[in-house]
C-alpha cells in the first residue's frame, strides 16, 4: 500500500467518524424530542419560574460568595440581616444579595460616571473612587435600616394582634402561637422563636441566648415580660391586666422610635450626598472658569488649585465618616467571629514588640485614661487594635503627605513648562487670539529646551553668573540667530525667572516637618474621635433614662420582681451606661446598698442618679412600687418630656450634622472659586497695571 492510499484511508476513517456522530446526534434528538416535549408539559405549572426574583437572588448569593472581595462585603450584610431573618436561611440569602445587588448596580453606574467626569485628573479620579465605596456603604446601611424599620412598624401591629389574642385565650404562650402562623411577616418569625423559648425547658437559658440576637430591644422587653408573665402570671392593676398594661408601654415607646427614627431619615437623607456633590463639581467648575476668566490659569494648574482639591477631597471624607456617625451613635455593633486585620498584624512577633512600645503600661494614668475613653464611647475596640490603628494612620499620614508634597513640586514645574502667558501679554478677561497663543506657544517650545538643558545644572542662586550662561546659550542657538540684543535679554530674563522655579520645586526642609506635624495629627486622629463619639453619646443620655423609666414602670408591679432584676433589665438595654450598671450587677450580692452607691459616684447624669436614689429606697426602706410611684402617677408628663427630647435631639443631630455636611460645598465655592477670581483677578490687574504704567 502507497502513502497516498494510506492518507486516503485515514482520512475516510476520521470523515467517516464524525459522519456517525452527527448522525447519531440528530437521530438521539428526534427520539428524545417528544419525551422532553411531554415532561415539560408535565412540569408546567408545577416548577417556579427560572426568571423568579427570589430564585435570581439565590442564584445571585451563590455567585457573590465565591467572589473573594464581593465575598467579604456579603457577610457583612449577612449578619445584620440574618438577626431580622431568624433562624430563615432563604430569606437571608435573599435579603442580603438583593442588597449587593443593587449596591453593585450602583457602584457600576458611579464608576462610569466618574470616569466620564474626573478621567484627565487622576488625583482626583482615585479620590472620587475612594468616595464611591463611603456613598456605596451608606447606600447599603440605609436598605438594612430599611428592613430593620419594616420590621418595628411590623412589630406595632404584631402587639395589637397579640393583644386580641391574648383576651381571648388568656395565655401568653398561645397567644403568640396565634399570632405567629402568618409566614409572610418578618416578625413572625421572632414571635415564633420566642414561643418557642417559652414552651422550652430551659425557657431562662433560652431566653438569654435570645437576648444576644434579639434584632432590637423592644422584642427583648416584649419577650422578658412575656416570660415574667408566664412564669408569676398575671395581674389586675385599676381593672386591666398588667400584662397588656405593659405591652401598651412597650408599643408607645415603639412608636416613639419610629418617629425619631422617620425625622432624622428626613433629616440626614441627602447630606450624604451633598457632602459628595463638591467632588463631582470641581472639573466643571474649573472648566468654566478657565473659559471665562483666563487669568485663573496660574490658581487652577498650579499649586494653589491642587492644594484646595486636596483640602475639599479630606474634608469630604470626614465629612462622610462624622455623617454617618451622628445619625445613629446608639446602634450596636455585630460583633462576629472573623479575625480583625489589627489582630492579624498583631499576631507578628515584630509588630507586637513595635506596638507595645506605644501602649502604656497596665494600671498607669495613660493607660486608665484610654480605657475609659474607649468604655464611655462604647467602643469594642482593644487597646491594641486602638493603637494599631493610630500607628497605621500615622505611617499612612506621613508617607501621603511626601507624595502630595511631590505631587505639588510636579505641578508647579508642570506648570511652568505648559503656560504660553508668560510668553506674551493676555486679555484679562478672556483668551488670546489663534494666532497670538501659536506664537506662545512657539516660545514656551523654545524656553523649555533651554529649561531642560540648565535643569538642576545651573546654579540660580548668582544672579549675573546665570543670566550671563543663559544669555551666551540663547544667543548661540538657532531660535535667536537674527535676534536683537533686546529680545536676547527679554528672553534671558525669561527663562532665568522660569528656571528660578523649576530649580526651587524641591522637596524643602519644613516640608519634612510639615510632614511629621500632619503623622502626629494622623497618630491623634482616634482619640479626637473617640472624644466625638462621647459627646454623640452624651445627646442620647436623656432618652436612655427616660426608657429606664418605662422599663421601671413596667416591671415594678409585677410580683417578686426586686431591685436586683430591676437592674438586670437596665444592664441588658443599656448602651450609655451599661459600664457602671455592670459593675454594680457584679458587685450587687456583696452590699445592695453599697453597690447602687458606688453606681451613683460613677455616673454624673442626675437623672440617672435619681433612678438609682428610688432603689436605694426600694432596697431597704419601701416597696418598689412605693420608690417609683412617681413613674406611674405622672406617666403622661414623661411622656410629653420624651418626645420633647426627642425633638431636640433630633434639632441638635441636625444643626451638627448640616455644618458638616455643607463644609465641604463651602470651601468648594469660596476657596475653589470666589478666591481665584478675587486674588487672582486683583493680582493680574495690578500687574497690567504696572506694566501700563512703565509703558507710558
Amino acid at each position: 500500500m502507497d502513502t497516498n492510499m494510506l492518507k486516503y484511508l485515514i482520512f475516510g476513517s476520521i470523515g467517516l467518524f464524525v459522519i456517525i456522530i452527527i448522525a447519531y446526534y440528530i437521530i438521539n434528538k428526534k427520539l428524545n424530542g417528544a419525551d422532553k416535549k411531554y415532561e415539560k408539559q408535565l412540569r408546567a405549572g408545577t416548577k417556579v419560574s427560572t426568571m423568579s426574583l427570589d430564585i435570581l437572588y439565590q442564584k445571585l448569593y451563590v455567585t457573590y460568595s465565591k467572589i473573594p472581595f464581593i465575598k467579604r462585603y456579603l457577610r457583612k450584610v449577612r449578619r445584620r440581616i440574618e438577626l431580622i431573618n431568624i433562624e430563615d436561611e432563604y430569606n437571608t440569602r435573599r435579603n442580603a444579595s438583593k442588597v449587593l445587588t443593587k449596591a453593585l448596580m450602583i457602584v457600576f453606574v458611579l464608576t462610569i460616571a466618574i470616569f466620564l467626569v474626573a478621567s484627565s485628573n487622576m488625583l482626583l479620579l482615585v479620590m472620587l473612587l475612594m468616595i464611591e465605596l463611603f456613598i456605596v456603604e451608606t447606600l447599603v446601611d440605609a436598605s438594612v435600616d430599611k428592613l430593620d424599620n419594616n420590621l418595628l412598624k411590623e412589630q406595632v401591629d404584631f402587639f395589637s394582634e397579640i393583644r386580641h389574642a391574648y383576651n381571648e385565650c388568656n395565655m401568653v404562650e398561645e397567644a403568640i402561637y396565634q399570632v405567629s402562623l402568618d409566614e409572610e411577616k418578618a416578625v413572625s418569625r421572632q414571635a415564633e422563636k420566642i414561643y418557642e423559648i417559652l414552651i422550652s425547658d430551659d425557657p431562662e437559658g433560652e431566653l438569654e441566648k435570645y437576648y444576644d440576637i434579639s434584632p432590637n430591644s423592644y422584642l427583648k422587653e416584649f419577650a422578658g415580660v412575656s416570660y415574667l408573665t408566664k412564669e408569676f402570671g398575671d395581674r389586675k392593676v385599676n381593672g386591666a391586666s398588667l400584662y397588656l398594661k405593659n405591652l401598651n408601654n412597650i408599643t408607645k415607646e415603639m412608636q416613639l422610635e419610629i418617629l425619631k427614627r422617620d425625622k432624622l431619615d428626613y433629616v440626614f437623607q441627602s447630606l450624604s450626598f451633598i457632602a459628595a456633590v463638591p467632588l463631582v463639581l470641581i472639573e466643571p467648575l474649573k472648566s468654566w472658569s478657565l473659559a471665562n476668566f483666563s487669568f485663573t490659569n496660574s490658581f487652577y494648574n498650579g499649586k494653589g488649585g491642587l492644594i484646595v482639591m486636596i483640602i475639599i477631597l479630606i474634608l469630604t471624607v470626614v465629612s462622610f465618616y462624622l455623617i454617618r456617625n451622628i445619625k445613629d451613635t446608639t446602634k450596636s455593633n455585630v460583633t462576629t467571629s472573623q479575625k480583625k486585620w489589627q489582630e492579624k498584624l498583631y499576631k507578628n512577633p515584630l509588630i507586637k514588640k513595635f506596638v507595645n512600645l506605644f501602649i502604656p503600661k497596665v494600671g498607669s494614668k495613660e493607660y486608665i485614661a484610654i480605657m475609659k475613653k474607649l468604655k464611655d464611647a462604647a467602643s469594642k475596640t482593644k487597646i491594641e487594635h486602638f493603637y494599631i490603628n493610630k500607628l497605621t494612620i500615622c505611617v499612612i499620614t506621613f508617607i501621603a503627605s511626601f507624595w502630595l508634597f511631590n505631587q505639588l513640586h510636579k505641578t508647579a514645574i508642570e506648570y511652568v513648562y505648559t503656560d504660553i502667558s508668560a510668553a506674551t501679554t493676555i486679555n484679562i478677561m478672556g483668551d488670546m487670539s489663534d494666532a497670538d497663543a501659536a506664537q506662545a506657544q512657539k516660545i514656551t517650545d523654545q524656553d523649555n529646551y533651554f529649561l531642560d538643558k540648565f535643569k538642576g545644572k545651573l546654579n540660580t542662586s548668582d544672579e549675573e553668573k546665570a543670566k550671563k550662561t543663559i544669555r551666551t546659550e540663547v544667543k548661540r542657538s538657532k531660535y535667536y540667530k537674527d535676534s536683537t540684543d533686546e529680545e536676547i535679554d527679554e528672553a534671558t530674563d525669561r527663562i532665568y525667572t522660569k528656571l528660578q522655579t523649576v530649580n526651587e520645586e524641591v522637596l524643602k526642609w519644613f516640608e519634612v516637618l510639615m510632614g511629621l506635624v500632619f503623622a502626629v495629627c494622623g497618630y491623634m486622629a482616634p482619640n479626637a474621635m473617640l472624644i466625638f463619639q462621647l459627646k454623640m453619646r452624651q445627646l442620647e443620655m436623656e432618652d436612655e433614662v427616660m426608657q429606664y423609666q418605662t422599663i421601671i414602670l413596667m416591671l415594678m408591679k409585677i410580683e417578686r420582681v426586686n431591685v436586683e432584676i430591676i437592674l438586670e433589665w437596665l444592664e441588658r438595654y443599656s448602651n450609655i451606661f451599661r459600664e457602671p450598671i455592670s459593675k454594680c450587677v457584679n458587685n450587687y450580692e456583696a452590699g445592695a446598698w453599697e453597690a447602687l452607691e458606688q453606681l451613683k459616684n460613677d455616673v454624673t447624669y442626675m437623672p440617672f442618679i435619681r433612678l438609682v436614689e428610688s432603689m436605694q429606697a426600694a432596697v431597704e426602706k419601701i416597696p418598689i412600687k412605693d420608690a417609683f410611684d412617681e413613674l406611674d402617677t405622672e406617666r403622661d408628663y414623661y411622656q410629653e418630656k420624651r418626645k420633647e427630647s426627642n425633638e431636640r435631639l433630633i434639632t441638635k443631630k441636625g444643626m451638627i450634622g448640616k455644618v458638616i455636611g455643607f463644609a465641604p460645598m463651602v470651601v468648594l465655592f469660596v476657596g475653589y472659586l470666589i478666591v481665584p477670581l478675587v486674588v487672582v483677578g486683583m493680582l493680574n490687574m495690578s500687574s497690567s497695571f504696572s506694566s501700563m504704567s512703565s509703558m507710558m
